[in-house]
Formats: C-alpha cells, structure tokens, sequence
C-alpha cells in the first residue's frame, strides 16, 4: 500500500528555505502510521506550508506547543461559513455553506451550544454509564462469539458499540441505525459532493422528524430533555436543535467505532504491547491514551484567521486558511521521545488528539470510558483473537476523511 498522491514533496525547510508546499491530505500507507510523505513536515515544526485539493495554499500546524497554542487562539475561526474557509476535499466543500453545531461555530454561539449539553458529557457521567457500556460490550460479544469465528470487527462490534451507547445516551432508536450509519458514511466519505449533501439532508429530515415526535410526547434522552428545556421555551429554535442532533450522533458513534477497530488492529499488529496489557491490566488506561495519540483518527483540524498571527517568526496573515495535523503535532520527538514507537509508559494524556481549547471535543471522557471496556473485555473474552487475513490485504479507510479500518476480519 503507498501514498495515492502525485503532488511531489516538497516544503518549507527547517532553516527556512522555502519550496514547493507538500499536498495535503495523503493516503496512509500503514493505517497506524502518518504518510511517508508528512515526513518533510515533521522536519518543518512548528508550521509548515501545504496545498489544498483545490490548489488552494494553507498553513500546516506541526508542532506541538504551537497547536495548544493555537488552537486556544480566538483569532482562528471554526466557522465553515466564512468566506475563505480552508476544505481538505471537495465533499467538505460541498457543504461549507451550511451551519455546523458545535464544530463549526465559534463564541459566543459555540459557548451556549456546549452548555446546553455538557452535562451529559462530564466525567461524573461517562462514569455512570460505564455499567451500561459493559453491557453493550457483553451483548455484542455474545452475538459474536455464538455466530463464530471468523467474524468481522467493524459491523459485528467496532460500530454497533459506540452507536447503540449514543442512542441511549440521546433518545435515538437503535432501530434505525442502519439509516444513519449509512447516511454518516456517506457524509463523511461521499464519495461524490453530491452524496455528502444528501447525506446531510436525509440526516436532517430524520432528526427534524424525531425532535417533532418528541415535542408532541417527550421520552427519555439527552434530545427529549432539550425539547423540553430548550426548544419549547425558546433558547434554540428547531433548525439549531436540528444541527446540534445531527453533530452528536454522528461524531458521538463515528469517531469511536474508528478507535476499537483501528486500535484492535494496531494491537493484533504489535504483539508485544499486547501482551504488556495483558499480564497487567493497569496499564489499559494509559494505553488508550496512547493509542489515541498515535492512531490521531481526526487528521486535518480546519480553521480561519481573522486576524493576523505570529508564530515563531513566521505570519499567518487574516484570511489564510490554517490546519492541524493532529497526525503530526502528536509525533513531535521534542514532547514525545521516540514519537513513532506504542510505550503505555509514556505520559500521553496531552496529546491533541481531541483537539484542545473551547473546541476540545465533547464526547472525550465518554470515548475513553467506551475504549477502555471495548478493548479490555475483547481481549479478555477472545483471547486467542487474530487477523483473519494478511494485515497488508486488510482495507483502511483514506486520508481524507476520519481513519479506520473499512473491514476488519477477525478469528480466535
């Protein structure tokens, strides 16, 4: 497997000689590697230069500290209705111009959305939820290990566990998962522009629908209690409900699903650490801490400067679009010694992979909660659990969108 892109690789040296920018995004090559053409960039920290799809140029963020940095700085926008916001393909541009909730607006309006429903996301809630969580784990299993092997991980287990978790958690029907599993594959990886908007559209009527349903007879859900507590008393009308709907459930089940079949396969493809969790299960914690830092499944955080920025020397000027390589920034050796090597060992807790500042995800404390029981309890439960095919034959999901594996087929 190599790169797919014929852009050459060039950039910006580190003693500043500038070259041609490197394009961006790339195919990976290994689905738990960054592409052998992110290399240059890793030599140009703290910021280099790339192009877009469209040929557009943009600013990389590559080295740590400066993506806490910036990413914390109010001076770059997430709003993807701007004009001159940066898109890493012509799907996300396909959709640009329509309102994203929480992700795609900034304060005060950004504020507000989080509060209205932060508190389904604390630690002390991600902690309560842990007992259902393993039960959602146990019954996956369950129905895996009665099927029998060979199975295969993304539809059999990596996907329904983090979408059955937010359902429950928002008042969704797991009924209907086969619809919105779809329409957020077709959301996120098209593949044509057309089919991300009518994703997009099919995922808005549904939920427009649901919220409907549930302000004429409110159930139990994070979603039943804005209806209630939001909608009818006039903090958010329904399009803004509608879009908040659509950001939870889609990010809520796709980014975790992406984890437990990427992570499962970086660990069958690194027996070593695998055993280390094994014969001490203390260290899970901080493996998944790891494995977030080195899978980095978000690659290509977008924003907007709306102002003038100085980093280390170099100008970011207003209107120059600005993205983080969350692949990179979490392989900087000046943080992380020996940055491409899995060490559960290592103090990984403040990798960027959930971003960082107003806009750090959410959903991080449920997601660990989820990882931590899906892959103890699946190597726990299957422990003779292997690839099922050559690891080299095994599809991964491409650079432009989050990463994963698209199949994962599995034996024990």
């Amino acid at each position: 497997m190599t790169d797919t892109h014929t852009t050459p690789d060039t950039h910006t040296a580190p003693g500043g000689g500038a070259t041609e920018p490197v394009a961006f995004p790339r195919d990976r090559a290994c689905p738990y590697h960054p592409p052998a053409a992110y290399d240059p960039l890793r030599a140009a920290r703290p910021l280099a230069r790339i192009t877009l799809f469209d040929g557009r140029p943009a600013w990389l963020v590559t080295g740590h500290a400066a993506a806490r940095r910036l990413l914390a700085d109010q001076r770059l926008s997430t709003d993807r209705t701007r004009d001159g916001f940066p898109a890493t393909s012509a799907r996300l541009a396909a959709v640009r111009d329509r309102r994203t909730a929480l992700l795609g607006v900034d304060d005060p309006e950004h504020r507000t959305q989080r509060r209205m429903v932060l508190p389904e996301f604390t630690l002390k809630r991600a902690t309560a939820l842990r007992p259902r969580i393993q039960g959602i784990v146990d019954e996956r299993l369950d129905a895996m290990i009665a099927q029998g092997p060979p199975a295969e991980l993304v539809t059999d287990f990596a996907l329904p566990v983090p979408s059955m978790v937010i359902c429950a958690l928002l008042g969704v029907p797991y009924a209907d998962h086969d619809f919105f599993e779809e329409q957020s594959r077709r959301l996120l990886r098209g593949p044509r522009p057309a089919d991300t908007q009518d994703a997009r559209d099919r995922l808005e009527a549904y939920l427009g629908e649901l919220i409907d349903r549930k302000s004429g007879t409110p159930g139990e859900g994070l979603l039943d209690d804005l209806v209630r507590q939001q909608l009818s008393e006039g903090a958010v009308d329904r399009e803004q409900l509608v879009a908040l709907a659509v950001i939870l459930l889609v990010a809520g089940h796709e980014t975790t699903a992406n984890m437990i079949s990427l992570g499962t396969y970086t660990l069958l493809s690194n027996p070593r650490r695998l055993a280390e969790l094994r014969e001490d299960p203390a260290l899970l914690p901080g493996a998944v801490e790891e494995l977030m830092r080195v899978l980095s499944i978000a690659d290509g955080l977008l924003r907007l400067a709306t102002e003038d920025i100085e980093v280390d020397g170099q100008n970011i000027r207003a209107g120059d679009g600005v993205v983080f390589s969350t692949s990179v920034i979490n392989r900087d050796e000046t943080v992380y010694p020996d940055p491409d090597a899995l060490d559960w060992h290592r103090p990984a807790r403040h990798h960027v992979a959930f971003g960082f500042g107003i806009h750090q995800c959410l959903g991080q404390n449920l997601a660990r909660a989820e990882l931590e029981i899906a892959l103890r309890t699946l190597f726990e439960r299957l422990p003779s659990l292997r690839l099922a095919a050559p690891a080299e034959e095994i599809p991964f999901k491409p650079g432009d969108t989050i990463q994963g594996m698209l199949e994962l087929p599995v034996a024990w």
